[in-house]
């Protein structure tokens, strides 16, 4: 699946890193250059600064081929006029558009190209943020069509791979560290990197569930 991400912020790469950790084929826009710069090296997927709500620049970064867009910025004007040009101009199969300012939901519809209207609290990262607080290792989503699900786990002081280094870490089969989350900010899971307490891990796997996950790093 070839997916299009507008809006780099932490929402926009995290999904991001777990689209492209399950083998799927994905470019991340932002209009702020120095934010890509930020991310270059970080992340494997294509990166692109520039205006979404142009059409050229849309068209530029593959939105006539691309299966999936989710416009992800945090202004809600920009989300919908990225979903209208999506659907209307390069008529992408799949639309997501974040929301967020609740008031502002009942515009989020097809009528302004939007399949899937995402709230600011959106399930990935509500649950997320649920786990640092309340619990260490949670499912967050099924990609379907790839057929791998998406797990979270968060290094507490009290986890046993606090302190290792990922190379030292044995994963259930069919699983893969898509992204370290530390201070907020992705980071690529190269084996040398060691885990710290505060770190979240994001995993794509096909088989594994969530007491495995948690067996393996708590």
């Amino acid at each position: 699946m070839k997916s299009l991400i507008v809006g780099a912020g932490r929402l926009g790469t995290q999904i991001a890193q777990v689209l492209a950790a399950a083998q799927n084929d994905v470019t991340l826009v932002d209009h702020d250059e120095d934010r890509i710069a930020e991310l270059e090296g970080r992340l494997a997927v294509r990166l692109a600064a520039g205006d979404a709500c142009e059409p050229a620049f849309l068209e530029h970064t593959g939105a006539l081929t691309t299966d999936l867009l989710i416009a992800a910025t945090g202004n809600d004007e920009d989300n919908l006029v990225i979903s209208l040009l999506a659907k209307r101009r390069f008529d992408v199969p799949r639309v997501a558009a974040r929301v967020n300012d609740a008031e502002n939901t009942w515009l989020f519809d097809h009528r302004w190209g939007v399949d899937v209207p995402v709230p600011a609290a959106t399930p990935l990262i509500s649950l997320i943020e649920e786990a640092t607080g309340a619990t260490d290792t949670v499912a967050l989503l099924r990609l379907s069509k790839a057929g791998v699900n998406v797990i979270e786990t968060a290094i507490t002081t009290r986890s046993r791979a606090a302190g290792r280094a990922l190379a030292e870490i044995v994963l259930p089969a069919g699983t893969v560290i898509a992204t370290v989350i530390r201070d907020g900010q992705p980071t690529v899971p190269t084996p040398e990197v060691r885990l710290l307490p505060g770190d979240e891990l994001l995993l794509v796997s096909h088989t594994a569930t969530e007491q495995e996950i948690h067996a393996a790093f708590q």
